[in-house]
């Protein structure tokens, strides 16, 4: 888990990590070697990401999971299963040919807050990354569908899907995350296993941003 207060640097950090920036100065290293020494597409290859703005589409639910209009159905459903929209997809008559939003269909169904996040999530998981990374997860939804998401990456972690997650939920960070960061300022301040961080913080930045947050 990555915490830290707006504007620390922490979706700039997952940014760098994914190569949609490119370090000005020092390197970034994936197994001891630069990460813009690989080719690009089998780097990026290894990420999936949720970022705070993603965008479903007026398509239906398959198409939107998968990213294409041909698709391995079995892979799309399993990953909406895993990401805690089986009930939902359950109930839907057409399942994954379920047209989203009613823009080009009148058919079109309309999705809440928090399983649009669960489909943006499946999306992620479809092409079945070897690292999950979601930036600020919850930061969009209404409290009572918060807990949904969390619970739905509780249950990845459960599951041994390997994640960084940027998030203010101390709870949930101290609760699952085997290793917390605190940024601030652009810069790591402190880190280790989430007692000692997020429980008995060593840095007087971390101890005032939990006073804050807690």
């Amino acid at each position: 888990a990555i915490v830290g207060e707006n504007g620390s640097g922490k979706t700039t950090f997952i940014k760098l990590l994914c190569r949609l920036y490119d370090p000005q100065e020092g390197q970034i290293l994936l197994n001891g070697i630069d990460i813009r020494k690989y080719r690009y597409d089998d780097y990026m290859g290894i990420f999936s990401v949720v970022f705070q703005d993603f965008q479903l589409i007026c398509q239906p639910l398959g198409n939107n999971v998968a990213g294409s209009m041909e698709y391995d159905r079995d892979r799309a459903k399993k990953a909406l299963i895993d990401a805690g929209f089986a009930d939902r997809l359950a109930a839907m008559e057409k399942g994954l040919d379920t047209m989203l939003y009613k823009n080009l269909s009148e058919d079109g169904v309309e999705v809440s807050g928090g399983e649009a996040q669960k489909i943006a999530i499946a999306r992620a998981l479809c092409i079945q990354p070897d690292l999950l990374l979601f930036d600020e997860p919850t930061s969009a939804l209404d409290p009572e569908l918060v807990g949904e998401v969390l619970n739905t990456i509780r249950d990845l972690a459960k599951e041994g899907f390997t994640m960084v997650v940027v998030t203010h939920e101390i709870p949930f960070s101290r609760e699952v995350a085997d290793w917390v960061v605190f940024m601030a300022d652009g810069r790591v301040v402190e880190e280790g296993k989430p007692r000692d961080v997020l429980v008995n913080p060593q840095q007087p930045r971390t101890r005032e941003f939990l006073k804050r947050y807690i």
